[in-house]
């Protein structure tokens, strides 16, 4: 949620930054702040107000004791009038309050300084490449043929047991999804990020927090019921284990990271790029989160980057590096990083995982904040990234460590948590 202050002392600022999203913002900004303007009358008006009425309620004392009864009634009448003129101003601010925090949190997050401009991900800019080029047997087979062949995955059970987006993973295919959340889980801790299990569904206050709410896409599962959202990345839980929470400068870095299956409606996918595990209901994740000082995020961006990269290295595959365009990135990202794998036999570049820098987007939703060296309270910077998401990543290696026989090779590091080397 973007800062009133800012839009108060640059406006203007505001709207060009927010045009590199492709978000008009003009008038969400201008009506903010005649709200504001109307809510600081009523709040100058009200303190008047106060003044006025704590005066006459003092006069009464004085005005009884030197028996000036029809003054001290009158003095009374006052008060009781300036009693009901607070109460209809305090009124008339909460619903200002509540109407100007309608409209601000419609506006999504200022992208940084190294956003590229650009609407679409053909604009996204390529900041780097790396793996092995692979090599495949003639007639090689897309994960979807391959996992079927070998009984691994069963897309028609779980159409059966759910619906589409909801495969079953069966023997050796189950075993290789546990090795790959135990293997990123294990990267992670020894990269200092405390691991954490949390619960799967959250809140509404949750998913405000971390900006899913208001839910604009229809993207999330909801139990009407409860009021509980599935979560969509355990983004949303670890991240709000901070929420309303002061820290020291001493506390950071704060760095956690979990696995959690994942749901997503995807509302609208179709087609050949949501064949198989390209594109599901319901996934696994391994996420990182940071909360950092303002001054340390980026640096912290750098250090999550490089981490994730060292994930997709040790599985050998094939990468890429983006920095998504201004119309390619998340309503609450000031700057995101995305890693794609090349699936050999699909010939085409999967994402696997989102790294982003929200700076103080989230912290302000979630009142998470730090006293700084001066003793003020400032907002924290928060940070996430996938590391990584197991669909694509299991369906490329299911492609480009296929053989000529029809089977798939285990990638090396995945061995010992499988207690196999090839399906």
């Amino acid at each position: 949620m973007l800062n009133l202050k800012l839009l108060r002392e640059n406006p203007e600022f505001v709207i060009e930054r927010l045009k590199v999203k492709h978000f008009d913002a003009e008038k969400i900004v201008y009506d903010i702040l005649e709200i504001d303007r109307l809510r600081r009358a009523a709040q100058t008006e009200l303190d008047a107000c106060l003044a006025s009425q704590k005066t006459k309620a003092a006069e009464i004392g004085g005005l009884m004791k030197q028996g000036l009864r029809d003054a001290a009634d009158a003095a009374k009448a006052a008060v009781a009038e300036l009693k009901e003129k607070s109460k209809a101003l305090e009124e008339k601010m909460a619903e200002a309050e509540k109407k100007q925090q309608s409209l601000v949190v419609l506006l999504p997050n200022l992208p940084y300084a190294l956003v590229p401009e650009g609407k679409t991900a053909e604009e996204n800019l390529v900041v780097k490449t790396g793996g092995p080029e692979p090599h495949l047997p003639e007639h090689a087979l897309p994960h979807w043929e391959l996992v079927k062949n070998l009984d691994i995955i069963d897309f028609d059970l779980g159409v059966k047991l759910t619906g589409a987006g909801f495969p079953v993973y069966k023997g050796k295919g189950a075993k290789i999804q546990r090795a790959l959340i135990s293997w990123f889980l294990e990267k992670n801790t020894d990269a200092g990020y405390l691991e954490y299990q949390p619960p799967y569904m959250v809140n509404a206050d949750s998913g405000f927090g971390t900006g899913q709410l208001p839910d604009k896409e229809g993207q999330m599962y909801y139990v009407p019921l409860d009021g509980f959202y599935m979560i969509p990345t355990a983004e949303v839980p670890v991240t709000n284990i901070y929420r309303d929470v002061i820290l020291k400068r001493e506390d950071f870095p704060i760095k956690m990271t979990a696995y959690t299956p994942c749901w997503r409606r995807e509302a609208g996918s179709y087609g050949k790029d949501v064949r198989g595990l390209n594109r599901l209901h319901q996934f696994d994740k391994v996420e990182i989160v940071r909360i950092e000082l303002p001054e340390n995020s980026y640096a912290a961006l750098d250090e999550m980057v490089a981490h994730v990269e060292t994930l997709v290295q040790g599985l050998g595959l094939p990468y890429r590096i983006l920095r998504l365009c201004g119309g390619d990135m998340s309503f609450t990202s000031a700057i995101t990083y995305d890693f794609e794998v090349f699936s050999a036999a699909q010939q085409r570049w999967l994402e696997v995982s989102s790294v982003s820098n929200f700076e103080s987007y989230q912290a302000n939703r979630l009142k998470l904040r730090y006293k700084d060296e001066n003793g003020k309270t400032q907002l924290a910077h928060t940070l996430n990234g996938s590391s990584l998401a197991l669909p694509r990543i299991l369906a490329t290696i299911i492609e480009n460590y296929q053989t000529a026989d029809g089977h798939i090779v285990v990638p090396e590091v995945l061995r010992k948590y499988t207690g196999f080397d090839i399906i």
